[in-house]
C-alpha cells in the first residue's frame, strides 16, 4: 500500500507482521516478495530495530560524534522502493535516530556514505539481483562492516518483533537529504589508470546496467572520462522492471553484452546485478571469464602496488588463484562464502583485494566492501596499463576445467557427505565451509544449501574429460541433480 496510508492501519494486523517478520529475515540481509510477506509495517519495524541495534553498536564502540547518531538509507529502482524505504525511515525516526536519505543510489555508494559522513549505519532498499516483485534491505554498521545473522540481523528482528508502530514511543528524529554523487565520483576517479582520464589511452566498453542502479551509477561516475567509449544497454530504470533478470551470474543474462561487444568490436564487456554491488566481465570475443580467474588476472597489479600483501579468495575459486597469488609475492587467504565472511577476511588480514564465484569483487579502498564500479574500474585500469587484451591477460590462468556450480536434490545432506568422505579416504578435506575435498585427481568443494534441500557441487581437475570422468564418480552419492 501506499506510504501515505500504511501509517493509518499499523499495528491493526500485529500477530500478522510477528508471523511475516520470520520469513523476511535471510542469513546476509531482509529479503521477500512485495506486499507479502514484506510491505510497509515490516519496513517501520526493521527501521525501530535497526536504528536501536545500529546507534547501541556505534555507542558501545566508543563512536560519539554527532553523525553516529544518523543512519543512511538509500533505495534502488523497484516500484516498491519508494513506500518500504519511507516506512523504513519513518521507524528509524520514530526510534529517535536521524536518517541521512541519499536517494536513488547503489547499494555501494551507501558504503561509501556511511564512512564519508561518519554514520552510525547504513540501509540500503533493495533485493539485489531477485526478480521485480522482490525488495528488502541490505543493513550495514558503522565503517560499512556488514550485519550478517550472526552479526546483529537476528537482534534486530528481535526488536522489531517486540515493538508495535500503533503503540511504540516515538522520538521524532530528523531527516535530511544529501546528495553526494560528486564526492563519491571524486573517490572513485582517483582510483582510476590516468591513461584513461587524460584520454592517452582509450578503451571501448560494452555495459549492460540490467535495468538496475548501475544505469544511474555508470553516468553518474564515468560520464566525461576522455578514455572510456560506452555501448550502453539497459541503463533505463524508471519502470522498476528487467528486460531480463538482473541476475549476471546466469549465463543467458549475457546474450546482449556478448552481441554487443562483437558486434561493436569492444576491448571488453560487463553486466551488473540489480543493486550494482557485483558484475561479470566478458573479453573481446564475447567469452565469459570466471570471476576466480578475473580475480588471478587482478592479482599482479594488485601486489606490485602493495607487495607481499594477502589476497582473500572465495574457496570455490580454481587452484589457479592461490598460485597467482603466490607468484606474484602474496599471502592466498581462502575464505568462506558469503559477503559477511569475506569482508570480515579483508579487514583482519588488510588485504587490498578479495573476490568470490558470484561476482563480489572486495577492495580495501572501498572499506572492505563489495563494489561492481570498483571492480568495472579495476579492470579498465589494468587494461590501461598492460596494454594486452582481456584475452591475453587472462589466458595464463586458465590452467585447469571446472565443472562450474551442480546442484543436487538431496534430503539427508550430512548422510551425503559422509559417504563422499569414505568414498575417498585417502584425500585431503577441509571443513571451513561445507566439505573441501582433494583427491588427487579432482578437487572440489560442497555445500549445503541455507534454504534448500540442495548441495552444491564445484569440481575442478586437469582438463574437461578428467572432470567428466570424476563427476560419475563423486555424483551418484549427492543425489538427484537438478538442472537449472
Amino acid at each position: 500500500m501506499p506510504a501515505t496510508e500504511w501509517g493509518s492501519v499499523a499495528g491493526t494486523h500485529s500477530l500478522y507482521h510477528l508471523r511475516m517478520l520470520s520469513q523476511v529475515f535471510k542469513a546476509y540481509d531482509v529479503r521477500a516478495t512485495y506486499p507479502t510477506p514484506l510491505d510497509e509495517e515490516i519496513a517501520w519495524r526493521i527501521g525501530y530495530g535497526a536504528a536501536s541495534f545500529l546507534t547501541e553498536r556505534a555507542a558501545a564502540a566508543g563512536a560519539d560524534s554527532p553523525g553516529m547518531r544518523s543512519i543512511v538509507v538509500g533505495r534502488d529502482m523497484r516500484r516498491s522502493s519508494p513506500s518500504l524505504a519511507m516506512a523504513l525511515k519513518q521507524g528509524i525516526r520514530d526510534f529517535g535516530a536521524g536518517v541521512i536519505d541519499v536517494g536513488l543510489v547503489d547499494t555501494p555508494m551507501v558504503y561509501f556514505a556511511i564512512n564519508h559522513l561518519g554514520c552510525a549505519g547504513g540501509i540500503q532498499t533493495t533485493a539485489s539481483h531477485n526478480p521485480a516483485h522482490y525488495n528488502g534491505f541490505k543493513i550495514s554498521q558503522v565503517g560499512a562492516k556488514p550485519v550478517g545473522a550472526d552479526s546483529g540481523l537476528k537482534r534486530i528482528q528481535e526488536i522489531a518483533e517486540s515493538f508495535d508502530p500503533a503503540t511504540a514511543e516515538r522520538h521524532g528524529g530528523r531527516e535530511e537529504s544529501r546528495d553526494l554523487w560528486r564526492d563519491y565520483r571524486d573517490h572513485l576517479l582517483r582510483l582510476l589508470d590516468v591513461n584513461l582520464l587524460e584520454g592517452s589511452r582509450r578503451l571501448r566498453i560494452a555495459v549492460d546496467a540490467s535495468n538496475g542502479m548501475a544505469g544511474t551509477c555508470i553516468p553518474k561516475v564515468l560520464d566525461g572520462v576522455a578514455g572510456i567509449e560506452m555501448t550502453r544497454i539497459n541503463f533505463e530504470n524508471h519502470t522498476g522492471e528487467f528486460l531480463h533478470e538482473p541476475n549476471p551470474l546466469v549465463e543467458a543474462n549475457l546474450a546482449q553484452v556478448k552481441q554487443a561487444v562483437c558486434e561493436g568490436n569492444c576491448d571488453f564487456g560487463v553486466c551488473f546485478d540489480g543493486d550494482a554491488d557485483r558484475c561479470m566481465v566478458v573479453d573481446e570475443h564475447g567469452r565469459t571469464i570466471g570471476c576466480d580467474l578475473l580475480l588471478a588476472a587482478l592479482v599482479p597489479e594488485v601486489l606490485r602496488q602493495n607487495p607481499g600483501a594477502a589476497v582473500v579468495y572465495d574457496l570455490r575459486a580454481s587452484r589457479s588463484v592461490p598460485e597467482a597469488i603466490r607468484a606474484a609475492g602474496g599471502v592466498p587467504i581462502e575464505s568462506r562464502v558469503g559477503h559477511v565472511f569475506m569482508k570480515a577476511r579483508l579487514a583482519e588480514t588488510a588485504a587490498p583485494i578479495g573476490g568470490e564465484l558470484s561476482g563480489h569483487f572486495y577492495f580495501r579502498d572501498m572499506w572492505n566492501t563489495d563494489s561492481g564500479v570498483r571492480a568495472f574500474i579495476a579492470v579498465m585500469s589494468l587494461l590501461a596499463r598492460s596494454g594486452k587484451r582481456l584475452s591475453e591477460l587472462i589466458a595464463p590462468y586458465r590452467n585447469y576445467a571446472q565443472s562450474g556450480e551442480i546442484n543436487f536434490e538431496c534430503a539427508d545432506k550430512a548422510a551425503a557427505l559422509a559417504a563422499v568422505r569414505q568414498r575417498f579416504p585417502q584425500a585431503r578435506t577441509a571443513d571451513l565451509d561445507g566439505l573441501s575435498l582433494d583427491a588427487g585427481e579432482f578437487w572440489c568443494n560442497i555445500r549445503a544449501s541455507n534454504t534448500e534441500p540442495l548441495l552444491r557441487l564445484n569440481l575442478e581437475s586437469r582438463d574437461a574429460a578428467a572432470v567428466e570422468a570424476s563427476l560419475r564418480l563423486i555424483a551418484p552419492l549427492l543425489g538427484r541433480r537438478v538442472e537449472h
